[in-house]
């Protein structure tokens, strides 16, 4: 288990030139596919060692038609249908037993790479105790009649968090889903049921005593959300698969090591939020006249809620104030969370998933 500070190592000029698998898990993505696939090719790692594997979930609409395009023109893009839906977990889960590569790039189809993105992931694994390595997310598209805005700065300040943790301990709390690189014999395969794939594939990776890190050259581009209520049902889904993590993971927790601290402190702290939150309302329903601390907490309390249901109506009127919007989110996200809980409690069967709407105005 992994104990100690990982040390600064100068890898400017580190180059490596494995044999790269990415991997893309797409169903109905028309609008970014093409953008995607080309993203990809304009890279400057070496495309001799590059093979892109698309694998489409039953697509309905001209997903299917465009990667066939683009792969009669170039042979490394390799087209995998499947007639049934199967959800995220079952394509990758397929996808990594065809792959060749000695490093997978799991990516997400609306995620748009770099000329150095490639190069900025592989670089790390010069190091063999790295076995995992995150990209840098920026977001485009931001619009202030939506979230998109808070949103940007969670994922700023979620990727800062990262960072620190893989530079001080290489014990970074998850990649963005959207792109990361991992050494393919690290790989283990998903759970079918589980809805989180990125957060598993990176806890095993530090359960087996390597590095997980995130690379700020890595730099990768999405499309923010701005719908309030899409984002909301897809972070309600998340959260059930991070509840199915927190158990499958749980024995970590009692290791009280450096994993177990970062697992604590960035994850399993805030997926509790909720029930902190709640809890504390409770609390001070019944204790609010036992002393003007506990008045102006309960008074703070009903004003933070008070806010949010007046940014909800003036949002649908068309007026948006940025601070409250700031607010809106906050107890938006720890809304879906909670949600989130019970939607795990119910059980999940299946990983298929809804494509969010790309490209919100």
């Amino acid at each position: 288990m992994i104990s100690k500070r990982v040390k600064a190592k100068d890898l400017s000029n580190s180059t490596i030139t494995a044999k790269v698998s990415i991997l893309i898990a797409a169903h109905n993505e028309e609008l970014v596919i093409e953008s995607k696939i080309k993203s990809i090719l304009s890279s400057n790692y070496p495309k001799e060692s590059i093979e892109i594997f698309i694998g489409t979930d039953k697509c309905t609409d001209k997903t299917d038609e465009i990667i066939q395009r683009l792969s009669e023109s170039n042979r490394s893009i390799k087209h995998v249908k499947f007639s049934e839906r199967s959800g995220k977990i079952k394509i990758i889960n397929s996808l990594t037993e065809d792959a060749n590569g000695d490093v997978l790039i799991l990516t997400d189809a609306n995620v748009l790479f770099t000329e150095n993105t490639i190069n900025a992931l592989l670089k790390h694994f010069n190091d063999p105790k790295v076995g995992l390595v995150d990209s840098n997310m920026k977001n485009f598209g931001m619009n202030s009649s939506g979230i998109s805005i808070p949103e940007k700065t969670y994922i700023s300040v979620e990727g800062k968090l990262k960072y620190a943790e893989g530079k001080m301990w290489g014990t970074m709390m998850g990649p963005f889903g959207g792109c990361f690189a991992m050494k393919k014999e690290l790989y283990t395969k998903i759970p079918d049921t589980f809805l989180v794939d990125d957060f598993f594939l990176n806890m095993k990776v530090l359960e087996k005593g390597y590095y997980c890190l995130n690379e700020p050259d890595a730099v990768v581009y999405e499309d923010v959300s701005n719908n309030l209520k899409a984002e909301f049902f897809r972070k309600s889904r998340i959260s059930a698969g991070n509840f199915q993590n927190l158990a499958y993971f749980s024995t970590v927790l009692y290791k009280f090591n450096r994993l177990t601290f970062v697992f604590l402190s960035h994850k399993v702290l805030r997926w509790l939020s909720p029930f902190f939150i709640l809890f504390t309302g409770i609390l001070l329903c019944f204790t609010h006249e036992e002393s003007i601390l506990n008045l102006g907490l309960a008074m703070s309390y009903l004003i933070l809620f008070g806010f949010v249901g007046l940014d909800l109506f003036l949002l649908n009127i068309g007026i948006h104030i940025k601070p409250i919007r700031y607010l809106t989110h906050f107890v938006s996200m720890n809304a879906a969370l909670f949600i989130g809980f019970f939607k795990y409690i119910k059980g999940n069967k299946t990983s298929v998933w809804n494509r969010t709407e790309r490209l919100q105005s």
